[in-house]
């Protein structure tokens, strides 16, 4: 066979260059990928002449730059993935098409030692590269998603170690995230606490279970509050957990205010038990916002431009309207309800200013059930400006329901005045 039939055949990205970087050859494989034919590059000073990049000047293309250190050093030189968008062909619509490398520059010597030519070899890591941006952008998502939401946030390997916590965790212990990280985040914990924390969770990380516990967790102040921790497994298709997600819900003043009655008024001893499983009902009930995005944790929904229209809705928010279609509809469509309430003028308020909305057990009242009786229910709820290019294009609703809560403490707080 030809030496050069065989050179021309090689799958391989390679074009040789002169030491004047003219292109002296180029495999069929290379001129395929770069949209060339061999007519319109051979002779042609490289990426000047042909390949040029209008982002980058020739002397300062760091192509050309590897080019010349492999003549001078009359070493391989190797570039790092770089991003060099190839030229279309008019036929293909013209413009340029986005790609990614990795290259090398290997120089080729005569008897006397000198660059006869140097010879390419690249690698088009595009689709990598497109993968790994992809996944760094979704992992600023969730990083949002979980800065957004008003719980201590954290993730756990299967072995239990802490590997992300968010930013209400650094906020609320005053510790950096490299001290809260593998096991270091256990001198949070009330040391009364930790004996209980640690053998609920070996035996959930052994029966591959969820788990939750009532703990105390220290702030950046020295005090510590009670916390409703729950940590949910999240398993892969054969049934192995791959990681654990979990959040922390202050309850401290509805459990000091709980703890307070019993202590102070005898007439409720006899009523410990019912009003203690009243409070872990409506502390189970609002710790279900803890299966973070994939798992559902709470309620959660996106509303798309200034009319405020329903293009997400989790489960758990579309539990809230049984028989009512929201996908599609604006809030005042889907809830004509909230319209005279306020909640138009709070969410235009969001989307117009850019800031976001944050309330505490705020009223709601709905026919929540479609029985033509309408009901007072309470939310903790943020409402988050959903920023695209650099513009506020929807609202992100977070919430979740109190109402038991709430109603408890009412109830406690008349039993106590009464």
């Amino acid at each position: 066979m030809d030496f050069f039939d065989y050179f021309i055949n090689v799958p391989e990205n390679i074009v040789v260059v002169s030491p004047e970087l003219k292109i002296l050859a180029a495999t069929n494989t290379y001129l395929k990928t770069t949209m060339k034919t061999r007519e319109e590059i051979l002779g042609k000073v490289f990426l000047k002449e042909v390949y040029q990049n209008p982002a980058v000047s020739f002397e300062e293309n760091p192509v050309v730059l590897s080019i010349k250190r492999a003549m001078q050093t009359k070493q391989v030189d190797y570039l790092d993935v770089l991003r060099y968008d190839l030229e279309k062909s008019a036929a293909d619509g013209g413009g340029y098409e986005t790609r990614y490398w990795e290259a090398s520059h290997t120089p080729v010597l005569d008897e006397a030692g000198q660059v006869r030519f140097v010879i390419q070899n690249t690698h088009d890591v595009t689709e990598r590269e497109l993968a790994r941006q992809a996944s760094k952008i979704n992992e600023e998502k969730f990083r949002f998603l979980t800065d957004a939401v008003p719980q201590l946030i954290h993730t756990n390997d299967p072995e239990g170690g802490c590997t992300y916590v968010n930013r209400r965790w650094l906020d609320y212990t005053g510790l950096p995230a490299e001290e809260l990280l593998g096991d270091k985040w256990q001198q949070t914990i009330h040391p009364e606490d930790l004996g209980q924390v640690a053998q609920r969770r070996q035996n959930a990380m052994t029966e591959h279970v969820e788990y939750q516990i009532e703990l105390r967790i220290k702030s950046k102040d020295g005090q510590y509050r009670w916390h409703l921790l729950r940590s949910v497994p999240m398993k892969d298709a054969d049934g192995s957990v791959i990681m654990r997600v979990g959040s922390a819900h202050d309850i401290h003043s509805t459990k000091i205010m709980v703890q307070e009655m019993l202590d102070t008024n005898e007439q409720l001893s006899a009523l410990s038990d019912q009003v203690q499983q009243a409070y872990q009902q409506a502390e189970d009930q609002r710790a279900t916002m803890e299966q973070l995005i994939m798992q559902a944790p709470a309620v959660f929904a996106i509303l798309r431009g200034p009319q405020h229209r329903f293009s997400l809705v989790n489960p758990r928010y579309q539990q809230l309207f049984p028989k009512r279609e929201l996908l599609g509809k604006t809030v005042a469509e889907a809830l004509p309800e909230v319209v005279g309430q306020g909640f138009i003028q709070i969410l235009d308020s969001v989307f117009e200013t850019g800031q976001p909305f944050v309330a505490e057990e705020i009223g709601i009242t709905l026919d929540w059930h479609n029985t033509g009786q309408q009901e007072e229910a309470f939310f903790t709820t943020t409402y988050q400006p959903l920023v695209e290019n650099g513009q506020v294009a929807g609202i992100i609703a977070f919430g979740y329901d109190v109402t038991p809560a709430v109603k408890l403490r009412q109830e406690l707080e008349s039993l106590k005045n009464g």
